[in-house]
């Protein structure tokens, strides 16, 4: 398979030759349309010349007009100097015969003039246009004339301009192959500095290929230096996006790891019970009903506990919450009434939000009997306990406020965390494995918002869900 850099390669060789290509295409077809106009304004020019004197020019000998073809085209040739590779020719015409010609003097160093060329000035004489280009084996000229009489006649002459393109073409030609070197070469250093360059541009993907090689679940510490702003600089975006891709996995092995110590050390704690108690258990009938209802409430501990790690591992699903539309009022009286039945308290039913909300019931009120079920956990029997909603700047509230011994501030953080529990909160009532709040927080987030922790008017905790109830 070709990599990444050779393909770069290809396409960057690919285009650089189309485009020197193109440019040296161009090029030589400016030069050839340069040299044609370049032709024909020679050809124009001398033969304008010599329409001039033919129409108003005088012998100068006789000062009068001219009688003769054959002295006017001598004349006219005798006050020329032709160009390199130009022929100024006078062509004469003789019955039989092909014609005769007068020959401005000029050293040639074509392969053939016109003037050896009997067959190729009989053409040009013979001819009814006035321009022409004639080809041959030795070489292509162009030619223009202007007649003297019809050609055929006794009197018949011509003036003939022939230049001789075939030297200008290949200084043309020339020029192409010294473009298409030229072309070579920079194709060469093209290939040369695109290698580097591509090299250094896919740094970063080799790198990160490198370091993604390297990562076990045991070290996710490696990480790709940035160099250059990631705002501007795809590559740099590239490793700085890889590095924070490696962050967010750290954190979720450490979280991972962290939460597997802490679900080993919770659930080791009960089957070391279950298991002395069981490796103890005598013959007596009343030991081991004794036995039997410690074992049986440890196991409902550690089915507690698996279906709370369940749920919390269902938390990361999008399909954790459920939204529907819910009267906020209607809401608030059911969680109240269920959590009544939680424990001899003085409940208070406090303000009570109104209108249509947009969430999910079920784990709301999952939430709220977790709240009340906490309250109860701190609170001496008959101590009051507050629910209530409402509705504020946007977000929907339901609260449970308590008469506890409340949250300490160092603890704000720390008991909303999965196996955790408040320093102030590890002798309470209620032994259980820390994964209420956590199951909270878990239902506000996926409602897109969180739980808020205050103290209460006159002592206790105040735990408030703010949830974006789609009001």
């Amino acid at each position: 398979m070709i990599s990444a850099r050779a393909r770069i390669l290809l396409w960057l060789l690919v285009v650089m030759t189309a485009a020197l290509a193109a440019v040296a295409g161009t090029t030589r077809s400016i030069l050839l349309r340069d040299l044609d106009h370049r032709v024909d304004r020679l050809l124009a020019q001398e033969t304008r010349e010599f329409a001039n004197l033919y129409e108003e020019g005088v012998d100068p000998e006789t000062g009068r007009p001219f009688t003769s073809p054959r002295r006017l085209l001598r004349v006219f040739l005798q006050r020329q100097y032709a160009d390199p590779d130009e022929e100024l020719l006078g062509l004469v015409g003789r019955p039989g015969r092909g014609p005769a010609q007068l020959v401005q003097p000029r050293d040639l160093t074509v392969a053939r003039p016109l003037e050896a060329d009997s067959a190729g000035r009989r053409e040009i004489f013979a001819s009814e246009e006035r321009t022409g280009t004639l080809d041959r084996p030795s070489g292509g000229l162009r030619w223009a004339k202007v007649g003297i009489g019809a050609p055929g006649e006794p009197d018949a002459a011509a003036f003939v301009v022939a230049i001789h393109t075939e030297r200008e073409r290949e200084r043309v030609a020339d020029v192409f192959v010294i473009m298409l070197a030229i072309s070579a070469v920079a194709l060469v250093l093209v290939c040369a500095i695109g290698w580097a360059v591509a090299g250094r541009i896919l740094a970063p993907v080799r790198l990160v290929g490198e370091t993604a090689a390297q990562l076990t679940e045991q070290d996710l510490t490696r990480r790709i230096p940035v160099r250059g702003r990631a705002d501007r600089d795809e590559t740099a975006a590239l490793a700085a996006t890889f590095n924070a891709m490696l962050d967010r996995l750290e954190r979720a092995f450490a979280a991972q790891r962290e939460f597997v110590d802490d679900a080993g050390h919770e659930l080791r704690t009960p089957i070391t019970i279950v298991r002395g108690h069981l490796e103890l258990m005598g013959a007596d009938p009343a030991e081991r009903e004794e036995t039997l209802r410690l074992v049986t409430d440890e196991l409902d501990r550690m089915t507690r506990i698996v279906e709370d790690l369940l749920l919390l591992a269902k938390a990361e699903r999008p399909d954790f919450v459920a939204p529907e539309p819910v009267q906020l009022a209607e809401l608030t009286a059911d969680v109240f009434v269920k959590a009544r039945t939680l424990g001899e308290r003085d409940w208070e039913l406090g303000e009570v939000g109104d209108g249509e909300v947009h969430l999910d019931p079920q784990r709301v009120t999952q939430a709220m009997v977790q709240l009340a079920q906490n309250a109860v956990q701190h609170t001496a029997p008959g101590g009051r306990i507050r629910i209530g909603s409402r509705v504020a700047g946007g977000h929907v509230e339901l609260y449970v406020a308590d008469g506890g011994p409340g949250v300490p501030e160092q603890d704000a953080d720390l008991i909303f965390e999965r196996f955790r529990r408040g320093t102030a909160r590890r002798g309470s009532r209620g032994g259980g494995a820390g994964l209420g709040l956590a199951i909270v927080k878990a239902i506000a987030e996926g409602h897109r918002g969180r739980v808020g922790l205050g103290p209460t008017e006159g002592g206790g905790a105040t735990f408030t869900l703010i949830l974006q109830g789609g009001l």
